[in-house]
């Protein structure tokens, strides 16, 4: 989907589908004022007449969403006008997306090509024409991925290929033509992210991540990217990540991404760590048989490491950025992990196993001690780690854990920006106490209470050496019920959140 951004004359762009976005429909003196100031604005008197006799008919309701189609409308020379409605209340952020998702599902359901869509009369609280352009082609190319990749019948398609953005004159039409294609890029990573998500364990294995890895690092002269077999890791001392792989007949793979674009080469790099659990059984504490399946979602950290990068690579980003994925299947099996196992880990502290399902942080402590080598600016691990997290925060936000205040401040800052939110709970002492074990460094869980917290504090003790943040999206990665499927988070955070370091640097 190609979607750009332009300044025209409404009523003689040709398209399939111009949608106009009726803003505070209790008065539209405002629409025709702009009208004065810039004719492009206006849709001609007969329409104007129209649309306020639809709106006192109730044809058009006084409420967001609120749409109506008219094919071979009068005085324009789009074959059909699509009126939306904001309602009458003020826009804030969330009412613009939600906004912006209802006019991507009407366009996508007709039978359309191409689509302009205005945007001149439409204000949001604290956001301005180029923020909107993003989000709209943002979820717009969201709106392109199907999960339909194994299927064979019933399959969908978009027909939807081409979208411009139309903004009011004065604005700059170049800012806003960058923030389309950052929107776009943005999506990609997102569907390849969901792509990933949604694959069956049986294919979507460790070893598939590391060839979809080197195909997003093919042709790309900025990125490369190595992957690390079992026999290096065991000369490494990745001992406890290795202890996970045990049960399983899929060989574990260390994909280490590597994204040098900033101009200046001292620039320390940003280090994402995605757990990559392909599938997560539980191992020997095997999990109950009840929405099994929707482990094989226990890799979407690693998942939306790859939708990053995907990015990075679309926009070119002048930036440094390391991706590593610790990439494992947890299986039982005669060779699998025991409760009550002791591990060495790469660090060299030693961990008590009394739950094979507490997995996640096993994995991502070595890789968590294998970041410290790139001598990194801050690393952040991104992993769907926990069900307590779940219960806490639900599927609105995502888990934030650090132990630095400016990195945690960035990445709210990124979330409100992104739309794509955290929260940040504490790491405290006195949850860090709950690991205590009798029989090695620590235990790999803390007990019933604060299983988020206690997690993150087991992660803590692998990162002294660097500012570090966790995210715990267990419950904003993928979606249950009749809606189940990858989400594509928290890939806007942090594409956000490097878009800003880079602006910054």
């Amino acid at each position: 989907m190609q979607i750009n951004a332009t300044t025209c004359n409404l009523s003689s762009k040709k398209t399939e589908c111009l949608v106009f976005i009726l803003s505070n429909q209790k008065d539209h003196s405002n629409i025709r004022q702009l009208a004065i100031d810039d004719s492009s604005q206006y849709l001609g008197n007969e329409i104007m007449e129209l649309v306020t006799k639809l709106q006192e008919s109730d044809d058009i309701q006084n409420k967001l969403g609120s749409s109506l189609v008219i094919n071979d409308p009068k005085s324009l020379e789009a074959k059909r006008l699509l009126l939306v409605s904001t309602g009458d209340k003020a826009l804030n952020e969330q009412m613009f997306l939600n906004l912006t998702h209802i006019i991507g599902n009407k366009i996508r359901s007709l039978p359309i090509k191409n689509a302009v869509i205005a945007i001149q009369n439409v204000d949001v609280v604290g956001r301005d024409k180029i923020w909107q352009a993003q989000k709209i082609s943002q979820v717009l190319a969201e709106k392109s991925y199907f999960s339909d990749a194994m299927k064979t019948l019933d399959k969908q398609s978009c027909s939807l290929k081409k979208v411009l953005i139309v903004i009011p004159k004065g604005q700059s039409l170049k800012k806003t033509k960058y923030s389309c294609a950052l929107g776009m890029s943005i999506s990609k990573g997102m569907n390849l992210s969901k792509y990933l998500g949604d694959l069956p364990g049986n294919i979507c294995t460790p070893s598939f991540l590391a060839k979809e890895a080197k195909k997003i690092a093919a042709g790309h002269s900025k990125l490369t990217c190595d992957v690390m077999n079992e026999a290096e890791m065991k000369n490494l001392g990745m001992n406890s990540l290795l202890s996970v792989t045990a049960g399983t007949q899929q060989p574990a793979k260390m994909i280490t991404l590597k994204y040098y674009g900033c101009s200046n080469k001292k620039s320390k790099p940003i280090v994402l760590v995605g757990k990559g659990i392909t599938f997560d059984s539980g191992g020997i504490s095997l999990k109950p048989g009840a929405a099994m399946d929707e482990m094989k979602y226990d890799m979407c950290g690693a998942a939306s490491v790859l939708g990053v990068f995907s990015m990075l690579v679309n926009i070119d980003l002048d930036i440094n950025v390391i991706g590593i994925i610790p990439a494992v299947e947890n299986m039982p099996g005669g060779k699998a992990i025991k409760p009550g196992d002791i591990v060495k880990s790469m660090s060299g502290q030693t961990i008590e196993i009394l739950n094979t399902d507490a997995e996640g942080r096993l994995i991502l402590c070595d890789a968590l001690t294998y970041a410290a080598r790139f001598k990194p600016k801050n690393v952040i691990d991104i992993a769907t780690l926990t069900g307590a997290c779940v219960m806490a925060l639900g599927s609105h936000a995502s888990g934030l854990l650090s132990n630095n205040d400016i990195l945690a401040e960035k990445l709210e800052a990124a979330g409100e920006k992104s739309t794509d939110r955290v929260w940040r709970l504490p790491l405290w002492g006195e949850y860090d106490s709950q690991l205590k074990s009798n029989f090695a460094d620590m235990a790999n869980i803390g007990g019933r209470s604060a299983g988020t917290i206690t997690a993150a504090c087991f992660l803590a003790r692998f990162t002294k050496d660097y500012d570090w943040a966790h995210l715990d999206i267990a419950g904003t990665a993928w979606m249950s019920g009749n809606n189940k499927g990858s989400t594509g988070r928290p890939v806007p955070l942090l594409s956000q959140f490097l878009i800003d370091e880079a602006a910054n640097d």
